[in-house]
């Protein structure tokens, strides 16, 4: 088991050696008492040696893309080019700084600005802001120019439809902005129920927010009759592009009557998913809509980049930057090493894995909307819970015995006991047919020995934990002991 990095603490360590220099005020000299501690914090006293080692230590112990499939839902978790990694990384592009002026850093616009032609190009639409710092952020930029869009004409509308499908970042994102999110139901088949839009769409609907496809990897088929209704009360379309990966030079947002859209860069364009960060959600637009994009925007004057700020219907700047600029970078290089061509075949072979992997397990796991997907597909666990007493968290916890990682749980919340299965394009077929079997497997251990699969994970550094202890005796403070 390893150690807390307090564990490995002894006085007087140190993992660093500084210089006096002569006339160097210590920070105790020149800040107000009032900012200075009353006792030292209690911070483990630990050589560099054993610091690198600990966290090396520890990142083993985590599961990651690197080191085997990572099927995560709606997440996109796949494997990225390393190149772009290490492009991203030279130091012309890590060393500069945000407040420098537009003259010093033209390579740096230059990338900025011709990203954003190539994602309009992508999404089929007038302008783009790399500002949001994230999707989620992306969903509250487009709100917020839906939001000005009407208040500019003297409206202060109050809803915004969301279907049941949605991610939760959809309804949080219409909360923040001040709308109220109205629910639209689906269909059988999991797509929107026209009907049911068609009733609830009226002159008080800012718009709506769809995911196409949508978080059953169905794409929506009426999608512009979806638009035209929205449209007709002059309501505005807004796409989630979490799901982009099933998209690339198929089909563009602006073709299929989308207004506003945002992309996932860390997902869909190269940077490595997970763990919090860093993201990318960069917002297209229509053109009607590019004035109210945030500040700064970026322009190329004659041969000279430059960021403009003077933009009086903008709805200002969303961040304290022009973005998460390494992952632009990655982005950019993504883009320019496949191409449309190779960009196309990124989606065509995503939805051939997952449509690989569903038709393999079909007769094994109930797919409740078993059409014809596109990048992800949902499975469900019901059947061996009515069955055999096994959730599917518990299939979740069995996969990591094997040493893949789960695919995404319990959502979306219209299928019950959900596995929400997306392989991405960067896998094998050997790795395919190797995730295959052992869900086959993890169901014939259903069957035979469901206390195998209750007790789940039995071969990980850390087994499973009491949640709900966990959630309601949260303590995650590490008292420091006394040695003998």
């Amino acid at each position: 088991m390893e150690k807390l990095i307090f564990e490995h603490s002894c006085p007087g360590k140190v993992g660093y050696s500084l210089p006096e220099i002569e006339g160097l005020k210590k920070p105790s000299e020149i800040l107000p008492q009032a900012l200075l501690r009353a006792t030292d914090a209690e911070l483990p006293e630990v050589s560099e040696p054993e610091v690198v080692r600990h966290f090396v230590n520890l990142s083993n112990l985590n599961h990651h893309v690197d080191k085997d499939f990572y099927p995560l839902g709606s997440c996109t978790m796949k494997y990225n080019p390393k190149i772009n990694d290490k492009l991203a990384s030279l130091t012309g592009l890590t060393e500069i700084n945000p407040n420098q002026d537009d003259e010093s850093v033209q390579g740096a616009l230059q990338i900025m600005f011709e990203l954003e032609q190539y994602l309009a190009q992508l999404t089929g639409m007038h302008s783009v802001t790399l500002q949001p710092a994230a999707g989620s952020h992306g969903e509250f930029v487009g709100v917020s120019i839906m939001k000005k869009y009407h208040e500019s004409k003297g409206e202060h509308r109050k809803y915004i439809l969301v279907p049941d499908s949605a991610h939760g970042t959809n309804p949080s994102s219409v909360a923040a902005c001040g709308f109220e999110a109205i629910n639209v139901a689906s269909l059988p088949d999991g797509t929107v129920d026209t009907a049911d839009l068609e009733a609830k769409m009226n002159a008080e609907v800012a718009g709506m927010m769809l995911t196409n496809p949508n978080t059953l990897g169905i794409f929506e088929k009426n999608v512009e009759k979806i638009c035209d209704i929205v449209h007709r009360y002059d309501g505005l379309m807004y796409m989630d592009g979490a799901n982009m990966n099933a998209l690339l030079g198929i089909v563009r947002q602006g073709d299929m009557g989308f207004d506003i859209s945002h992309l996932n860069l860390h997902k869909t364009f190269s940077t490595p998913h997970g763990g919090g960060g860093p993201g990318s959600g960069p917002v297209a637009v229509v053109e009607k809509l590019a004035k109210y994009l945030p500040t700064p925007r970026i322009a190329k004057v004659g041969e000279k980049y430059q960021l403009l700020s003077d933009i009086p219907d903008s709805i200002g700047p969303v961040l304290g930057s022009s973005g998460n600029f390494s992952v632009i970078v990655r982005a950019y290089v993504y883009i320019r090493s496949l191409g449309l061509e190779g960009l196309s075949s990124v989606s065509r072979n995503a939805i051939l894995n997952a449509n690989y992997i569903k038709k393999a397990l079909e007769d094994v796991y109930e797919i409740p909307f078993n059409n014809q997907n596109m990048h992800e597909f949902v499975a469900s666990g019901e059947n061996h819970k009515k069955n055999y007493g096994v959730k599917t968290l518990d299939i979740a916890k069995r996969l990591l015995d094997y040493g893949m990682h789960a695919p995404t749980v319990y959502f979306p919340l219209i299928v019950h006991e959900a596995l929400m299965i997306e392989p991405t394009e960067s896998e094998s077929l050997e790795t395919l047919d190797r995730f295959i079997e052992i869900m086959k497997k993890i169901d014939r251990e259903a069957r035979e020995n469901p206390e195998l699969l209750h007790n789940a994970p039995v071969s990980t550094p850390v087994r499973r934990l009491d949640e709900v202890k966990a959630n309601k005796e949260v303590n995650c403070r590490y008292k420091k002991t006394t040695h003998n």
